[in-house]
């Protein structure tokens, strides 16, 4: 910025001047339930665009604001990328179909169904067979408070040590919510990664950004002996990155980009 030289710089603009986004309130149940339609459609086609697709496994649910036992979910079968707010899904916790003209994974809904009854403070569930989250899954082991963003992750996740192929029973579906706790996230052991959050947009952005944990994790490993973020300083950088609130204000410059390329997501 240049100026006249020796003069005093303008003064700051007041903040409530300012541009920046914020949680939207909803007047009515139905336009709560669009929001939250159009933003799984939107987290789908963002999850297309970063490969988190594998054939007809992943999936995103979100609670109905009214329905509280059913959710909304991706068709079974349709392409991430392909997805508008009209293809979604509209089940109950027992994966039968409500409104929608799509099947349902049932597998899908074993795991969710369960965790949003285990947990009334969430809004979304994702889970999606990623590339990374697998690889550190297939270890066993959980992200270590190396990066400021893992630290978003620290003491704030768990492993569910177990494995007994595709899930369909219910059973299981209860000892994951279990192990899943009040945390944000879930490392699947040999199967993936699970996040959840009180809207579409942290819980997408929780498991996109435990991706790229496991991605650099799994890189600074392979290279040497990653230094730990001592607890003390991982703790306090939790307590600035780790609320859903944050999760959301990072996730809108995706949302902004995915509607305005692809606005027919939202017909």
């Amino acid at each position: 910025m240049h100026g006249t030289p020796g003069a005093a710089p303008p003064p700051p603009r007041p903040l409530d001047k300012l541009q920046f986004a914020m949680p939207p309130m909803h007047e009515s149940v139905a336009d709560e339930r669009r929001h939250r339609k159009e933003r799984l459609a939107g987290a789908l086609r963002i999850f297309g665009r970063y490969g988190l697709e594998d054939g007809v496994s992943g999936h995103i649910t979100a609670r109905d604001p009214e329905f509280t036992d059913c959710f909304w979910v991706n068709p079974f079968g349709l392409p991430f990328r392909h997805v508008t707010v009209s293809d979604l899904v509209l089940a109950n916790a027992d994966g039968q179909v409500i409104e929608g003209r799509y099947h349902v994974n049932q597998a899908a809904f074993t795991v969710h169904s369960r965790v949003h009854a285990a947990r009334p403070d969430v809004v979304a569930v994702a889970h999606c067979h990623s590339v990374h989250g697998r690889a550190l899954a297939a270890l066993g082991d959980l992200l270590d408070p190396i990066t400021q963003e893992s630290c978003a992750f620290y003491e704030d996740h768990a492993l569910y040590d177990s494995y007994s192929g595709v899930t369909v029973d219910a059973e299981e579906g209860r000892r994951i919510a279990a192990a899943l706790g009040s945390r944000k996230a879930l490392v699947l052991r040999n199967h993936g990664l699970l996040t959840v959050g009180d809207s579409v947009d942290a819980a997408a952005w929780w498991f996109l950004s435990m991706e790229r944990c496991c991605q650099v994790q799994l890189a600074a490993k392979a290279a040497g002996r990653p230094v730990l973020i001592e607890h003390r300083r991982a703790t306090a950088t939790w307590e600035q990155l780790g609320g859903d609130l944050v999760a959301w204000i990072n996730y809108q410059p995706l949302w902004r980009e995915v509607t305005r390329d692809e606005p027919d997501l939202l017909d």
